[in-house]
């Protein structure tokens, strides 16, 4: 369960990152000044170290000379007034000397060694400050100062631990003494604690300033980036009321800056397309309303037509030879036309919005075979067998059976004309989702840009070629209307030489969504195989 809130949040935060250019922005200004920032802060934090390092290693250089000075006139003063026997009580008033000269710069501890290899007298003897750490003073250390060969000192970093175990910055500083023409080793031992507790001031102010400084440049950023970013999502709302059909909304304008320039041109490009659409919308009105009345007035006068033309051409035998065969053209024209008028109608409807389906459940089998069966005399007649192949399955689906009808009768005679006297197969398959009707046949076929075209009104693959169904040129763009109307689809496969494909999906309820189709197009089966099934 926590995995899967963790989850949740994840993929909530992700869908913010893609969608607000505005978080996009803060983060990534707050991810470079953060890294600037650190490499600035990080840079002044090893410089200032730096130099309060050298200046105190100077200062505390300069006060181990000083010292060292006290300490060599102190021995060479009493070595003048005192015997031998006296030398060695003197050094502790030596280095009383030599601490309290350094004492105001933190001076901790004292050694006082004897160069080693040396001849003469062993006084005075080695003495150093109680407690001290023989790790302080190391070998390296030692061998630097045994190779000075002037008053001069030489310098080492340490730790020193301390009662409570915890450990403090040190640096211990080595000279040279000459003790009664033998060479002595001074050392001297310095706290520097307080060095890095300014140290580590310096470096919390640092911190603390940069952070306020990365939170001053994100706010700075976030008031910067709502003033640009503001206009810009108000310009998308706005164009998405646009494409909503919300004509009449603009962008306010405010200035004469680039945003509002922005505005002001967005708004213009608005008024122009709100008119150019106000413009065609008026003009589809007018075209759908001619087209609806010059259809119903031609009605009246055609019905006349047809009724006289019907008169004529049942009395045709007792005319001459060119008067039958002109009632026989004149009969055949006024039904073409009355089909026109109603493919017209048809047509009228589906731009006005004004079209409605009666839905039933429909076994399409029964329908794919009443079709064939109207259409049969005709097939027989250009040669042309028709066959249906029907796995059987899930053929029942909510339709409008009389579109459905519609639709097959013009896919047949679209097939009986262009077969060529092939066979014509239809295909009827479903699933639990979808049913599939395929128009298949393998005569002429079209190329890629006839199929392009294939659905458009009026037009035609062959203009020349003589049809026999006496079709509209409405034909397949009201089946495209139809099979979108119950949420399908209305798809055609075609080749030169190989024939056509017409494949018809449904949903199996009205308003589901179609994913798939329940057959190929065009379907894999073997022609042979499915004129034999």
């Amino acid at each position: 369960m926590r995995d899967f809130q963790w989850r949740a949040i994840v993929q909530r935060f992700v869908r913010l990152w893609r969608s607000s250019l505005q978080l996009r922005t803060i983060a990534f200004t707050l991810a470079l000044s953060g890294v600037a920032v650190t490499i600035i802060g990080g840079y002044m934090s090893v410089s200032v170290g730096a130099n309060l390092f050298d200046a105190r290693r100077d200062q505390l250089s300069r006060t181990t000379s000083n010292a060292a000075i006290i300490g060599q006139r102190f021995f060479d003063e009493s070595t003048e007034q005192l015997g031998d026997d006296d030398i060695d009580a003197t050094t502790a008033d030596a280095a009383r000397a030599i601490v309290n000269a350094a004492a105001s710069t933190g001076v901790t501890q004292f050694a006082l060694r004897r160069m080693p290899g040396q001849d003469g007298p062993r006084s005075p003897t080695e003495s150093q400050t109680l407690g001290l750490d023989p790790q302080v003073i190391s070998v390296e250390l030692r061998a630097a100062v045994q190779g000075l060969t002037e008053l001069r000192t030489v310098s080492q970093s340490v730790g020193l631990v301390q009662a409570d175990s915890s450990v403090q910055p040190g640096i211990v500083f080595g000279t040279v003494l000459n003790v009664r023409g033998a060479q002595y080793e001074l050392y001297l031992v310095y706290n520097i604690q307080d060095l890095q507790e300014s140290l580590g001031l310096v470096q919390r102010t640092l911190f603390l300033g940069g952070l306020a400084l990365i939170v001053l440049i994100g706010a700075v950023t976030y008031v910067v980036v709502r003033l640009v970013v503001g206009p810009v999502q108000l310009a998308a709302e706005t164009s998405q009321k646009l494409a909503a059909g919300q004509l009449e909304v603009r962008i306010p304008v405010k200035g004469d800056d680039v945003i509002a320039t922005l505005a002001r041109s967005f708004n213009g490009m608005a008024a122009s397309l709100q008119n150019q659409i106000t413009r065609l919308a008026a003009l589809s009105q007018v075209q759908q309303r001619f087209v609806s009345d010059v259809s119903h007035e031609l009605r009246t006068p055609l019905t006349t037509i047809r009724l006289a033309g019907d008169v004529l051409y049942d009395q045709r035998d007792s005319f001459s030879p060119s008067a039958a065969r002109t009632a026989e053209l004149l009969h055949t024209q006024v039904q073409r036309f009355e089909s026109l008028l109603a493919d017209l109608l048809e047509m009228s409807r589906y731009d006005a919005g004004a079209v409605d389906m009666e839905t039933e459940p429909t076994n399409l089998v029964y329908l794919v075979e009443d079709a064939i069966e109207s259409v049969t005399t005709l097939a027989e007649s250009k040669g042309s067998p028709l066959r249906m192949v029907a796995p059987g399955g899930y053929f029942e689906a909510e339709v409008d059976s009389r579109r459905i009808r519609r639709i097959l009768h013009n896919l047949l005679g679209n097939a009986i004309d262009h077969g060529e006297g092939q066979p014509i197969v239809v295909w009827v398959d479903s699933d639990k989702e979808a049913v599939a009707i395929a128009v298949r046949d393998y005569g002429v076929g079209m190329t890629a840009a006839a199929m392009d075209r294939v659905f458009d009104r009026f037009w035609r693959a062959d203009p020349s070629r003589q049809r026999v169904t006496g079709g509209t040129g409405l034909g397949l763009a009201i089946s495209l209307e139809d099979a979108a109307l119950h949420g399908g689809w209305l798809e055609v496969w075609s080749a030169p030489g190989e024939g056509s494909c017409f494949r018809l999906t449904l949903p199996r309820v009205r308003g589901a969504e179609l994913k798939g189709s329940p057959l190929a197009l065009p379907p894999e089966e073997p022609v042979q195989e499915a004129i034999d099934a």
